[in-house]
């Protein structure tokens, strides 16, 4: 028996409304495919399942908030029966009180659990499914004065679309925004991050003159929709020189570093309505310039109009914020937790600089910053990884190969 349940979407998570479910009971489930779609504080995500099996019973009801870890679903693996998951579950709801998680129903109708209790009127407790309660705050029902048609009692979403308007409650505030609810979430994850992570910073400026001369050369003859952007390369710069500092990719988990499983880049992406996201660019050491340059057009568009997967908010490895646009100078970073660095990126522009030759001219400069984590690293292996980064920028036609050059 497979237990499908709410995963992290991210350290400032801890919760998700379930919006909709992509598969039914008998269903044949795919490692990474998409089953359902969660409605988090940042956006809506669809969820992947990365375990095959076939749906057994969907657990939790579109409109219900879970916690995450929450069961969702029950899967049946290669070879087991519906008779087998039946009897494992009619062992767990056998067992004893804490020896194991609560027991549910199995097939195609949504079992009890999904089914809550509410306070009523006169003490007495009142069965209500969480899409009812939901429609219910959505019409300013009072669920305590209606009847319920449902399995015991429950009131159902027809109950409340049917009760009577003398059910309504008084008016209640409106309801925090998305964007509002966005802020809560971030400051309480940058709080905890600065609370927690004992943070240093670094700067590095970087002559950008031969990588914009290569740039513009390479772009020169293509139409808009194919020219590679000048963020590709920074992100591609940043991919190799975590290679040989693999100690800033990853994660401080129970008192130690935890390496990630590859080189997952998350980009910070502001939204139009307010805050921000940094969903993952996937194995960036992978992609040439134009690839990379498709991929993060395509997850930048995906996040504004919330079409993520829970991978790309899962997987990011490091986090990249560029606010040249911006016309932004320098960006000092918070550290998403558990990550342990932030890579930063100002504006590319023309600077005074002094040629090798101690001859003065001006040239395109972009200021590279990093907050790390001193658990993980130290501020001499931070100065390292700024000056690959820096090296690996005087050579843009080695970062166009697919996996970069070693």
């Amino acid at each position: 028996m497979i237990e499908f349940r709410l995963p992290s979407l991210g350290s400032d998570m801890d919760a998700g409304t379930l919006v909709e479910w992509r598969v039914q009971p008998g269903d044949h489930v795919a490692r990474g495919q998409v089953v359902a779609v969660v409605d988090t504080a940042k956006a809506a995500i669809d969820v992947e399942c990365w375990q095959e099996g076939v749906v057994h019973a969907l657990i939790a009801e579109p409109g219900a908030t879970l916690p995450v870890g929450q069961l969702m679903a029950v899967l049946r693996a290669e070879g087991e029966s519906a008779q087998d998951v039946e009897r494992a579950l009619a062992q767990r709801a056998a067992a004893p009180a804490g020896a194991a998680p609560p027991a549910v129903a199995a097939g195609p109708v949504m079992p009890p659990l999904a089914v809550a209790a509410a306070p009523a009127a006169g003490g007495a407790r009142l069965r209500i499914s969480p899409l009812a309660r939901r429609r219910a705050r959505e019409l300013g029902i009072d669920p305590a004065r209606i009847v319920g048609h449902g399995p015991l009692g429950a009131l159902t979403l027809a109950d409340i679309e049917a009760a009577p308007r003398a059910a309504a409650l008084p008016a209640a505030p409106a309801p925090a925004t998305r964007a509002q609810e966005m802020r809560r979430v971030i400051a309480a994850a940058m709080s905890r991050s600065k609370r927690e992570i004992p943070h240093y910073y670094l700067a590095e400026d970087i002559e950008f003159g031969h990588a914009a001369e290569w740039l513009a050369a390479r772009n020169r003859d293509l139409p808009a929709a194919q020219r590679v952007l000048p963020a590709a390369l920074l992100l591609k710069a940043v991919a190799l020189a975590l290679r040989r500092y693999p100690e800033f990719n990853g994660f401080w988990h129970d008192g130690a570093f935890q390496s990630g499983a590859g080189i997952h880049l998350g980009v910070a992406v502001s939204l139009r309505e307010g805050g921000l996201v940094a969903p993952a660019l996937h194995d960036v050491p992978s992609l040439d310039l134009a690839a990379l340059t498709r991929a993060l057009l395509d997850l930048v568009l995906r996040t504004r109009a919330g079409a993520l997967r829970s991978s790309e908010l899962a997987d990011a490895t490091i986090t990249v914020t560029n606010l040249g646009d911006q016309g932004v100078g320098s960006v000092f970073g918070v550290i998403y937790p558990p990550q342990v660095a932030l890579v930063g990126f100002g504006r590319i522009g023309q600077r005074p600089w002094a040629a090798p030759d101690g001859a003065l001219c001006t040239l395109p400069v972009v200021t590279a910053t990093l907050a790390a984590d001193h658990r993980a690293s130290d501020g001499h292996r931070g100065a390292l990884l700024l000056a690959e980064i820096r090296d690996r920028l005087q050579d843009p036609q080695g970062l166009d190969r697919a996996g970069g050059t070693t």
